[in-house]
């Protein structure tokens, strides 16, 4: 009749190497959800323009921003391929061929906080907490009217590149 022999018990416990195991497991999933959003957001980010404010949904850098901390009637429609407000550093965010969202220091030395698909189709939303909104929207005339409105500023005065 055979004779069972059970095997030594090892100098590291098994359950030890269980942590860095689900910490790479717990990353690369982190890493595949943030990179899904951001590819999703590439493609169906939003501005919603309430009286209330404008939220940003999209990716990982969606937000509310209420109106108060807007300066909705200094915004205007801006080219990012050159000036002042040209990023020139990413801080914290996605810098993907064709999109860039996120928070970038801009060509002035101020901090922007991007939604880019078209450096050329830019909307420019001052605030007054420290930063510069710089979104590409589909409709760029109508929402700069609009956040003028928003703002108390007679749009048809205003005059256009």
């Amino acid at each position: 009749m055979p004779q069972v022999f059970h095997i030594a018990p090892g100098v590291v416990r098994s359950g030890l190497l269980m942590i860095p195991a689900a910490l790479i497991v717990l990353v690369l999933g982190l890493s595949g959800f943030a990179l899904f959003k951001t590819l999703s957001g590439a493609r169906s980010a939003t501005f919603e323009l309430s009286a209330d404010g404008l939220r940003i949904k999209g990716d990982l850098y969606g937000r509310f921003i209420p109106l108060k901390d807007l300066v909705p009637s200094e915004a205007k429609r801006v080219t990012i391929t050159e000036g002042p407000l040209r990023p020139t550093m990413r801080t914290a965010g996605t810098a993907l061929p064709g999109y860039r969202s996120g928070w970038f220091r801009l060509a002035n030395g101020t901090k922007g906080l991007l939604y880019a698909t078209d450096p050329t189709r830019i909307v420019h939303v001052p605030t007054t907490a420290g930063y510069s909104l710089l979104l590409s929207v589909a409709e760029t005339d109508a929402f700069v009217e609009r956040m003028h409105a928003l703002g108390g500023r007679d749009s048809a005065s205003q005059v256009r590149p």
